[in-house]
């Protein structure tokens, strides 16, 4: 019994380490994805969840995580691609990966035969994914376990680089999810349609790109405080309203 309460302990704080924006970040994804849903979109989502917001939803994915019945959904989360590789070059996990998440989930909801049940699940899996698309040590490395286990100290406390683009520099600006989403950046049409062009493909190498610019400008062990937010919060603020608008575009097109 010792042993089966270990064994669950130590899956507990895996997948706690590997939770995408942590609740604020994803709800701040869901409200501005909220915000930018056309009026067809609205009417069909809020048939299937309810009358529930995609800010509420946004955190199912992390919060089923617990749940022995969803752990194959685990890696769905996130995807691991070697430096100077494709995400078509790499191998594949045989359980699936972020792509293959986004992927099912959109071809759930487009198919008219699916129950409302799954179009639920799959629904709100979708908006978490998106999420997980946007913090850029999702698209990792397998080396370290996308950031996990590059250890560096917030404000000298001992943390680790997936943490501090999870929550800690989210923590550190104090700001709630709504305030979050009311303070996007204000965008022409014409830098709207830049951000939403292409597809979740796209979108990946748009965070691997960044994924690649946090390692040059990252050190093991390093002491980060104020300079890095200086340096990361208004690029993290900007991933959180590109998913948004993003996730918006998605499902406008699936709800079309």
């Amino acid at each position: 019994m010792r042993n089966v309460f270990l064994v669950m302990a130590t899956f507990l704080c895996s997948i706690l380490s590997v939770f995408a924006w942590g609740p604020t970040g994803h709800r701040a994804v869901g409200e501005v994805a909220q915000q930018n849903l056309t009026e067809k979109a609205k009417e069909k989502i809020d048939e299937i969840l309810d009358g529930d917001s995609l800010a509420l939803i946004s955190t199912y994915g992390d919060d089923i995580k617990s749940d022995r019945e969803y752990w194959k959904f685990s890696p769905w989360h996130y995807v691991n691609i070697p430096f100077g590789k494709t995400y078509d070059e790499h191998p594949k996990n045989d359980n699936g990966d972020i792509v293959y998440g986004i992927n099912t989930a959109v071809e759930v909801l487009k198919n008219p035969n699916s129950s409302k049940e799954d179009k639920v699940f799959y629904l709100k899996m979708l908006v978490h994914f998106i999420g997980d698309l946007h913090q850029p040590l999702h698209v990792g490395i397998e080396d370290d376990k996308g950031g996990n286990d590059f250890q560096v100290r917030w404000f000298n406390k001992g943390t680790n680089l997936h943490r501090v683009w999870d929550s800690e520099m989210l923590n550190s600006f104090g700001m709630s999810y709504t305030e979050l989403a009311a303070n996007t950046k204000r965008l022409s049409e014409e830098e709207k349609e830049a951000i939403v062009n292409g597809d979740h493909m796209d979108w990946l190498y748009d965070s691997r790109e960044l994924m690649e610019d946090i390692y040059e400008n990252t050190d093991i062990g390093e002491k980060l405080g104020y300079e890095y937010m200086y340096r990361y919060m208004d690029t993290l603020r900007s991933q959180i309203q590109k998913g948004g608008l993003r996730l918006a575009t998605l499902l406008n097109e699936i709800f079309e």
